[in-house]
């Protein structure tokens, strides 16, 4: 991994930051970047706790900025040292935030307590639980929502902090009041002064380690460094802890096999401790009997398709099994999940075209969502658009694992963002590249400079009958809305047989 060191301005970065107060003796905390999935998060366990909580945000856009309205957490759309002032006991600092932002900068001069997301996570709230953080490049939002609903209908009532929102219950942490506290640990940096992993200060008593595949190439510099940052979590754990490792990835099973404590694997190889036997898919999910040790548990039906998230339910089955959890147990817990928002998502449907929404945006999650969209809609078309916006998902080493990964999309449109003023743009993939790509592969595919070049085009290819998956980590210019209200005022008169499709020209 690299050093502190390697980075820029690093001498910004070796600030001494003064002590975080105790818990108790803190009332007022600001959190720069509280609209991020992670820091909004954070926000609503604070709230809970019975802190005062305010913050700020350039871009505040469902769902976090509605959760955080409706549990009346004030924060401002802008950065200005004003907000600092009256000064609060602690600063919360998101990691999007750079050494000169002016927020941020000015708690640094004024010498204002501070912590990064995943220290403050730890300093308030995991002291005293046992953590099972969720990790790997892959399904660890879903894998680790998946966990504390199935613990919580199991009535062990844990304390959750994910990544995504779910459905139903429209949050994404709660304190719970069981030793158990289930993190999604995220394996980007800490904070500008602090590069580590996230998931380093999550004290784990489990890991669940769901899969590791090159990611973040703004940070790492190859698969070694960046597999070495899961060698560091899995060192944490303590000698009566418990490892989940996805048996089915390689590089997974390389780091498992430094663990001298409890392991269980899982996967559909045969050889996993736990798996699964039959499947059967079907439109609103699949149902499976699963296996532990080569004997069958029983049959369950999970409400989520494609074989990632059959395997992110493995996972869970398998640490449920180690803990004592029964059949019955998982088996109501599995049935009853009702999913994390933008993961596969349907936002709705209006002139006959469905829109769903998801986060994906490595190749790998492209084109595992596409799979198991075409699992959920085989009969439909399905045109996926695509916004490669983070600095790691549009760097130019993923140029040609992008071409191969729409292979199940019937038609692909791309829209890459606006570069930031410290981009180097010869480090990112050039999209007509990859559009060339797909349609070499037989499937159309076109480049649309933003949203609002986009948005018209959508509307004279999509048909009656469309899937419309859009793909973002981010809003994506709030398409989805944009999209659905667009269709639904889209004049009838116009029939398919009418409609121009750019992808035929």
């Amino acid at each position: 991994m690299k050093r502190l060191e390697d980075y820029p301005d690093a001498h910004l970065r070796r600030f001494e930051r003064p002590p975080a107060p105790p818990a108790d003796a803190v009332r007022d905390i600001y959190l720069i970047g509280i609209c991020g999935t992670g820091m909004g998060t954070l926000a609503l366990l604070l709230h809970e706790a019975g802190y005062h909580v305010r913050g700020s945000d350039a871009a505040a856009y469902p769902p976090m900025s509605m959760l955080l309205r409706r549990h009346g957490i004030s924060f401002h759309e802008d950065f200005d040292p004003a907000h600092l002032d009256p000064p609060p006991d602690l600063v919360i600092v998101g990691n999007a935030c750079t050494p000169t932002h002016p927020e941020a900068a000015i708690a640094r001069a004024h010498r204002l307590p501070q912590l990064s997301l995943p220290e403050a996570l730890a300093h308030f709230f995991l002291a005293s639980r046992r953590p099972v953080v969720v990790a790997g490049t892959h399904g660890k939002t879903t894998t680790a929502g998946l966990l504390a609903h199935v613990l919580d209908s199991a009535g062990l009532d844990p304390g959750f902090f994910i990544g995504g929102v779910m459905i139903g219950t429209e949050t994404s942490g709660r304190i719970g009041a069981s030793p158990w506290f289930i993190v999604e640990g995220d394996e980007y940096d800490s904070a500008y002064f602090d590069k580590r992993p996230k998931f380093l200060h999550y004290r784990p008593w489990a890991v669940l380690l769901t899969s590791i595949e090159f990611d973040h190439a703004d940070l790492y510099d190859d698969l070694d460094d960046y597999r070495e940052a899961f060698e560091q979590l899995v060192a944490l754990l303590p000698p009566d802890g418990l490892l989940v490792a996805h048996g089915d990835d390689p590089t997974v099973r390389q780091v498992a096999r430094a663990y001298r404590g409890r392991l269980c694997t899982y996967g559909l190889h045969t050889l996993c401790d736990v798996t699964v036997g039959q499947v059967y898919p079907t439109f609103d999910g699949q149902h499976f009997t699963l296996l532990a040790d080569g004997r069958e548990i029983g049959r369950f039906f999970l409400p989520l398709s494609g074989r990632h998230n059959l395997r992110n339910a493995l996972a869970v089955c398998a640490f449920g099994l180690e803990i004592g959890l029964t059949a019955e147990q998982l088996h109501t817990g599995l049935a009853t999940f009702p999913g994390i928002k933008r993961r596969l998502e349907v936002r709705g449907e209006a002139g006959g075209v469905v829109v769903v929404d998801d986060f994906a945006h490595h190749p790998t999650a492209v084109r595992e969502t596409l799979r198991a969209a075409r699992q959920r809609w085989p009969d439909r078309r399905l045109v996926a658009i695509f916004e490669p916006r983070s600095n790691s998902s549009r760097r130019k080493r993923f140029e040609q694992a992008y071409t191969e990964a729409f292979d199940d999309a019937d038609a692909v449109w791309l829209s890459m963002p606006p570069f930031r003023h410290n981009d180097q743009p010869e480090d990112f993939f050039d999209p007509e590249a990859v559009a060339a790509g797909i349609r070499a592969r037989g499937i159309p595919a076109q480049v649309a400079s933003d949203v609002e070049a986009l948005l018209p085009l959508l509307l004279e290819a999509l048909r009656p009958g469309d899937v419309a998956l859009i793909m973002s980590n981010g809003a994506f210019g709030n398409l989805h809305e944009r999209l659905l209200q667009a269709l639904s005022h889209q004049s009838t008169s116009k029939t398919p047989q009418q409609a121009h499709d750019p992808f035929s020209a």
